[in-house]
């Protein structure tokens, strides 16, 4: 391959790692040129520029809103969403400015392979993905697409594709705990690191999610079905990455959790500098600075003023400068 294509091939890496999402103890990879990240992702980049094709990134995520009404407006995707989509569009536009074919990125929505174990109805899940879809289309995202376990099995009930993503791709509970386990040593390898963190992320997820007005089960005890649940979700995930490798051969993998140096994903923010939240998790604000995510319970513990989109229905919060200034203290 020519030099010039080899550039193209890193620059392309290099803008899609700009925005990467790495734990604390990742620091010094940071950078968009760490070279130890970019050599396990640069031959598939480097292959689809060589055949001038767009560059596939697929990226799990958009799972449905959370059932944890403290955290999220509703059961479809509003602000939030959209903000995140218009960061991914920029993204896909700016590569388009020197590289023609582009870049495609590939929503793989996993709400509904994980739905019955974190309280997610099947009917918000189906309304979120087409609310999805058509938020995609009005923003005019061409390089954006969705994917989800309905194409695959779309003559089965929910339950029974489930079954069958589990049955084709699923590993034991004991071999899902070991990797948890080991991930906990300082010499793990990256992939069990990243399990073991995805396992505390997830436990903590599940139990926020299940802490709201009314709730009458111990904080034991749902901490307790938060780490059981976890372990169930995360063999749901890593059954559903298998499939996506396999439907998808030739992307590089895209993770909206953080990823250490020399995984075999690259984690990725979301609305460009937000802290660890995402938009199914939380409500979009509008500050002076722009806007970040909060949980619903701490935009409205800041008197945020809620607003409503041209469908009327909520959207997202903004903070007045008075508001703003009391939140921040200036």
């Amino acid at each position: 391959m020519s030099d010039s294509m080899t550039e193209v091939a890193k620059r392309i890496l290099s803008d899609l790692m700009d925005f990467r999402r790495t734990p604390k103890s990742s620091e010094l990879c940071a950078a968009s040129d760490c070279p130890v990240c970019a050599s396990l992702h640069m031959p598939k980049v480097v292959s689809s520029v060589r055949k001038g094709r767009p560059v596939t990134f697929v990226l799990p995520s958009f799972p449905g809103k959370s059932p944890n009404r403290e955290k999220v407006l509703g059961t479809l995707p509003d602000y939030a969403e959209q903000l995140s989509l218009q960061f991914l569009g920029r993204l896909c536009g700016k590569v388009r400015e020197y590289y023609s074919p582009g870049i495609k990125i590939v929503l793989c929505s996993d709400g509904r392979v994980f739905s019955d174990v974190v309280g997610m109805q099947e009917n918000h899940i189906t309304a979120y993905q087409n609310e999805l879809e058509r938020l995609i289309r009005e923003l005019k995202l061409s390089d954006i697409s969705t994917f989800n376990l309905d194409e695959i099995y779309d003559d089965l009930s929910f339950v029974q594709k489930r079954d069958e993503l589990m049955k084709t791709y699923g590993h034991s509970l004991d071999f899902l705990k070991q990797k948890i386990r080991n991930g906990s040593s300082p010499s793990a390898e990256p992939d069990e690191q990243e399990a073991n963190r995805m396992y505390c992320g997830i436990t903590r997820f599940l139990f926020e999610d299940m802490v709201f007005p009314g709730q009458t089960k111990s904080r034991s005890a749902l901490q307790k079905e938060s780490r059981s649940r976890a372990y169930e979700v995360i063999r749901r995930s890593n059954a559903w990455s298998e499939l996506i490798a396999e439907r998808f051969p030739e992307a590089v993998r895209l993770s909206i959790h953080p990823q250490t140096c020399g995984s075999k994903k690259l984690g990725i923010r979301l609305v460009a500098d937000e802290s660890w939240m995402t938009p199914w998790h939380g409500v979009a604000v509008e500050t002076k600075a722009g806007y970040v995510l909060l949980k619903r319970s701490e935009a409205e513990a800041l008197e945020a003023r809620l607003i409503y989109s041209s469908r009327g229905r909520p959207s997202h919060y903004k903070l007045d400068s008075k508001q703003e200034a009391g939140a921040y203290g200036v």
